[in-house]
């Protein structure tokens, strides 16, 4: 698999998403050429539970290299701009759901189908951080989860360093 246009990719989503959220991230992999199979997750478990919004396992290495090929283009910007959207919280429709706390917002995280090493998409992920996932070298991490640091404007495993 040498482009995006020959992968498929599972995507686990929370049952917490909404169905305007799933539309977004299937529509932004479709538009980057990914074939997408969408399994929601039963509410079996407490929310605080599940560390991530969705996870989406496709080949990494060969999808960063191919929306590298995109960068400037409305796909990629697409897949950005979903992903900041199903990151972020909407406000609360009410005023007495705006007085309850709110959990903060969980990642999306795109996860290897070869080697299992999941890159961790957080809701502020700077632009640099973007452009940078775009030439990461998935080879030289060992163990994960891949985080984004941002006082080192760098992609890291801590597992790896230790």
């Amino acid at each position: 698999m040498t482009n995006a246009e020959s992968m498929s990719a599972d995507v686990f989503i929370d049952s917490q998403v909404r169905q305007e959220q799933e539309d977004l991230i299937v529509a932004a992999l479709t538009a980057l050429g990914v074939s997408v199979r969408v399994r929601v997750l039963p509410p079996l478990r407490g929310a605080e539970d599940l560390q991530w919004l969705i996870l989406a396992a496709l080949p990494l290495q060969s999808f960063l290299t191919s929306i590298g090929s995109k960068f400037a283009d409305d796909a990629y910007r697409g897949f950005q701009s979903a992903l900041s959207k199903i990151s972020h919280k909407e406000p609360a429709d009410h005023a007495d759901q705006a007085a309850l706390a709110q959990p903060a917002p969980k990642p999306v995280v795109l996860q290897d189908a070869t080697s299992g090493i999941q890159v961790v998409l957080p809701p502020d992920l700077p632009a640099a951080g973007y452009d940078q996932l775009l030439a990461l070298d998935l080879s030289r991490f060992r163990f994960g989860p891949v985080h984004y640091d941002q006082a080192q404007q760098r992609w890291r495993s801590e597992l790896d360093e230790v």
